[in-house]
């Protein structure tokens, strides 16, 4: 495997096509076999527990290791989807290879650099064909369009980045973001009809879009509450389904990308937590409130906490639609609500937690709250990049009594780690860890 993967490393870029190229940066393990991908992760896994398990004894822990690992680690669990898994796909405009500022796709090389080269998703194994038809549909807009696109802010154009999102019943919604430089309102009233036409009764009518939503936006990422998504045609929501249960996802809401996988990790989560009738789950960073509801029924409470304030709306509106009637959602950020939550727990039933925020990892003062909650004895941690700052939390969550960073909390102990295939053909993997104490 290893003479394979360093003979496809080695190919020299100037022999291979430019979709092959982008393939090769954004799913780094396109080429190998599937088996031979998960075992490439599963040793990548093992690596990320030997750090915690070092990182760990360097803080005065003591374990017992059984295979030199801080906790049993179970083999990688594959994806049920291997190919066009994606419900969720964000294209960027940029210059292509023929140095056309109008090609809309991914990008091959950094700003820093300044080599950057957009090249069309065809090639991309985990993107499905609706998404990268609506791609395709976006750029040949884009072509017709008398406005500029919009690379960098300070040198004005308009156009910008593509986010495609799909569900198991064929809903289709795009969001296309757009900078308004110096336009005036009736100007933006004028290219909000051209895209609305376009893809309505032009050329893009062809991709049979549910939702078409545009955002006017001065910044790389702002949210609804910064600039609102404003819809010019179709359903203001997608539907998707998992697990039995219905739910409605905003433009902006979280929801994992692989929904079979998902399922897959949603269920391990479910037999992990020995929540029963009698346990309270706290479910942080739950977006629409996917994991919570899937549980609700085994357990006697959920409380859900969320930054996005449209999908806190989402996983309500989720929880009433399905008769789910044992959960409560409250919006605003986790290191605000948390503590003041936990700070008044005096139930006595038992209190599970499951985190599962992203790359950004927990607030220190969520990771204080969870430590210092005497009533959290079980903790299940979902990272997709547990070698990031995650791995600040792991620490935070199982080393010795500081006073100094007030973590004064019995610590957890690694109990268990499964790393699940979330993301096939890339280099991620989503790890669920679970703490006891």
């Amino acid at each position: 495997m290893r003479e394979r993967r360093k003979a496809w490393e080695g190919l020299d870029p100037a022999g291979i096509s430019w979709e092959e190229r982008l393939a090769d940066v954004a799913t780094p393990l396109w080429r190998l076999p599937y088996a031979e991908q998960l075992q490439v992760k599963y040793q990548t896994q093992e690596k990320i527990l030997q750090t915690l398990t070092s990182r760990l004894e360097e803080a005065g822990t003591e374990m017992h290791k059984p295979g030199g690992l801080c906790c049993p680690l179970r083999p990688i669990i594959p994806s049920p989807v291997i190919n066009g898994y994606r419900n969720k796909s964000s294209f960027s405009v940029n210059q292509g290879p023929d140095g056309n500022p109008k090609t809309v796709g991914l990008y091959v090389g950094t700003g820093r650099a300044r080599n950057i080269v957009c090249v069309r998703a065809d090639r991309m194994e985990n993107i499905p064909t609706k998404h990268k038809q609506v791609a395709q549909s976006y750029e040949q807009f884009l072509r017709l369009s008398p406005l500029q696109p919009c690379l960098l802010f300070h040198r004005g154009g308009h156009w910008r980045e593509l986010v495609v999102r799909t569900g198991r019943r064929g809903d289709t919604m795009a969001i296309v973001t757009f900078h308004p430089q110096q336009l005036g309102q009736e100007a933006l009233a004028a290219q909000k009809a051209s895209l609305k036409d376009f893809f309505t009764s032009g050329p893009g009518a062809v991709c049979a879009l549910t939702s078409l939503y545009f955002q006017e936006s001065t910044m790389t990422r702002c949210s609804h509450e910064q600039s609102p998504y404003q819809l010019l045609f179709g359903e203001q929501h997608i539907f998707e389904e998992l697990l039995g249960l219905k739910f409605r996802i905003s433009p902006d809401a979280f929801f994992q990308v692989n929904t079979r996988g998902a399922e897959v990790l949603y269920r391990e989560v479910g037999k992990l937590s020995q929540a029963d009738g009698d346990t309270v789950l706290l479910d942080v960073c739950c977006g629409t409130g996917t994991i919570g509801l899937s549980l609700a029924r085994q357990v006697s409470r959920v409380i859900g906490i969320e930054i996005v304030e449209k999908a806190v709306e989402d996983a309500r509106w989720n929880a009433a639609f399905n008769g789910i009637a044992n959960c409560e959602f409250h919006a605003g950020k986790a290191e605000a609500v948390l503590p003041r939550l936990l700070s008044a727990w005096e139930h006595e039933r038992p209190l599970v937690a499951v985190v599962n925020p992203a790359r950004a990892g927990l607030h220190h003062r969520v990771v204080r709250a969870i430590r210092n909650c005497r009533a959290i004895r079980r903790l299940l941690y979902v990272s997709c990049k547990p070698e990031g700052e995650a791995m600040r939390n792991f620490l935070e969550l199982c080393c010795p009594p500081d006073a100094q960073r007030k973590l004064m909390g019995e610590p957890f102990i690694p109990a268990l780690a499964v790393p699940f295939d979330m993301f096939p053909h890339t280099d991620h993997c989503e790890l669920l860890l679970l703490l006891t104490r």
